[in-house]
């Protein structure tokens, strides 16, 4: 999506940069994880494909895509690379034509040492105000691997609500509609995010 091409989210665990070529081939390295592949429901690509995965994604208006970087670790030191601070990507697909208001929303910690620590909940909540404050988003939904029961908890936390089981595909899809209740405890809860710009690769930490 061209309209997130220029900006960061910056948060107090993680920081949201634009999926860009730079960090492809981290990417791509932590997609030929079986079980990574078993829990986006994703095929291996090779790293030609993964560049142009990419390069799709950002030029897809129905796609909103960042990669998730560690904060401290990017805050730590001045020109410290984007590619060794990854740790995950959070994306929004607004695919349902007939309601604009609706995105899916789902959200990958790749590397094991980073899960459990409160970044994916962080890097979901900024991702839904963005959503609500830039995008015009209403409601979202989460369709999770029934085996996936920390995903499916974290999502629950955040007031999603099941509402399908898919049996086929062995996924669970969750649902929340943006009440003004909830909308402004969403808000409080990403008081603290900032935006900032960006340019490719060259975000530097403030």
């Amino acid at each position: 999506m061209r309209l997130n091409q220029n900006i960061l989210l910056l948060g107090k665990k993680v920081v949201l940069v634009p999926y860009t070529s730079e960090h492809v081939p981290r990417y791509h390295e932590w997609m030929k994880s079986e079980e990574l592949q078993c829990l986006t429901a994703s095929e291996p690509l090779t790293l030609e494909q993964e560049y142009a995965m990419q390069h799709s994604w950002r030029e897809d208006a129905d796609k909103c895509t960042f990669i998730v970087l560690d904060a401290v670790k990017w805050q730590a030191e001045a020109g410290t690379s984007e590619e060794s601070c990854m740790v995950g990507d959070v994306n929004l697909f607004l695919t349902d034509l007939g309601d604009p208001s609706l995105g899916e929303i789902e959200v990958m910690i790749a590397e094991p040492s980073y899960r459990g620590r409160g970044l994916g909940t962080e890097a979901v909540l900024m991702m839904m105000s963005y959503g609500v404050t830039k995008l015009g988003l209403t409601k979202f939904e989460a369709k999770i691997g029934q085996g996936n029961e920390p995903s499916i908890r974290m999502f629950q936390k955040l007031h999603f609500e099941q509402v399908a089981v898919n049996s086929v595909f062995q996924e669970v899809t969750l649902r929340l509609t943006m009440s003004e209740p909830e909308r402004q405890w969403l808000l409080e809860q990403t008081s603290h995010m900032e935006e900032k710009p960006y340019r490719d690769g060259c975000s530097e930490p403030r």
